[in-house]
């Protein structure tokens, strides 16, 4: 089983615009409304791949059922700490050149009891999973060091993925994980420079390498993705396809990197299907996952070379 975390559910509201003009009135050709956040997405990435997985963390009274009936659609069981108020609100424009602009909430504050109660529960379902992935934001009242406790609570066996940025993507990797999937944006504010090139990009993922990370998976947006576990180096040149939207591309990799990790794929297999999923997810127009046959389409055309 695939145990996900999610501190930070949101509701992403997804319009598209023919431009985004700043300060005038802006006519919306299309809106979409979903139930999300990141180990969310991942977990139902998992089981449109038909893997068995299981999600937790945070939700809020207020809107919360809307997420679960959500997750009863896509067949992902669920147990939540709940707290008071509504699940933050995030705003995606898309204008007609593909440019993403997005506003996101700050969302409740979160109580530490509450986080504790988060903590057991990840103890307790870790350990009957083999893959727990940690992913997303944080909620106001918990700061980036709570990745590492989210590590620490997790079974010591039981294989880690962590998607996060900032202090919550060091945190967790110090506690030592097995996969960490930043992107090139995460990984330059992590480093604190600039990545300009394919020796820059290796010497960042080897940094995280020496930080605690066992492998790294660098997503590359619509280029592809580098994975590397300090000694081997692969490199997998995404498809040239339509972007409808890139939201949950990150997550769709985590998903398929995740049930390849439960195999003990090889470092090629775990990259080519977590391209694969990414460029599924953003050719799927108004949706935050992909589905099976067009992930199925996609890594069919996929190869992968040694860097």
């Amino acid at each position: 089983m695939i145990l996900t975390v999610c501190m930070s559910p949101c509701t992403d509201v997804t319009i598209e615009l023919d431009s985004l003009n700043v300060g005038k009135t802006n006519v919306v050709k299309s809106k979409t409304l979903s139930f999300a956040g990141k180990a969310l997405n991942v977990a139902i990435g998992v089981s449109r791949l038909g893997g068995e997985v299981y999600t937790t963390g945070l939700m809020y009274n207020e809107n919360g059922y809307m997420f679960e009936n959500a997750l009863d659609k896509e067949g992902v069981p669920f147990t939540f700490v709940w707290n008071k108020g509504r699940a933050r609100e995030n705003y995606k424009f898309i204008d007609n050149r593909a440019m993403l602009t997005e506003v996101n909430d700050v969302g409740e504050e979160i109580q530490k009891e509450k986080a504790e109660e988060v903590l057991s529960l990840v103890r307790m379902l870790s350990a009957r999973s083999s893959v727990t992935v940690l992913s997303g934001g944080l909620p106001r009242g918990l700061d980036g060091s709570f990745y590492g406790k989210l590590v620490r609570a997790v079974e010591s066996d039981v294989k880690k993925i962590v998607d996060a940025s900032g202090a919550r993507l060091i945190s967790a990797i110090s506690e030592g994980v097995d996969l960490a999937k930043p992107n090139l944006d995460e990984l330059e504010n992590v480093l604190g420079r600039r990545i300009e090139s394919k020796e820059d990009m290796l010497k960042g993922c080897y940094e995280l390498i020496d930080r605690g990370a066992q492998r790294v998976l660098l997503s590359l947006g619509k280029r592809g993705a580098v994975i590397t576990d300090g000694s081997r180096n692969y490199y997998c040149r995404s498809m040239n396809v339509a972007v409808n939207s890139t939201v949950g591309a990150g997550d769709g990799m985590v998903a398929a990197a995740a049930l390849k990790l439960e195999q003990d794929a090889p470092l090629e297999e775990i990259l080519r299907a977590g391209v694969a999923a990414g460029t599924a997810t953003v050719m799927t127009a108004g949706k935050t996952s992909f589905t099976k046959e067009k992930y199925g389409e996609v890594l069919a055309n996929l190869q992968v070379s040694e860097i």
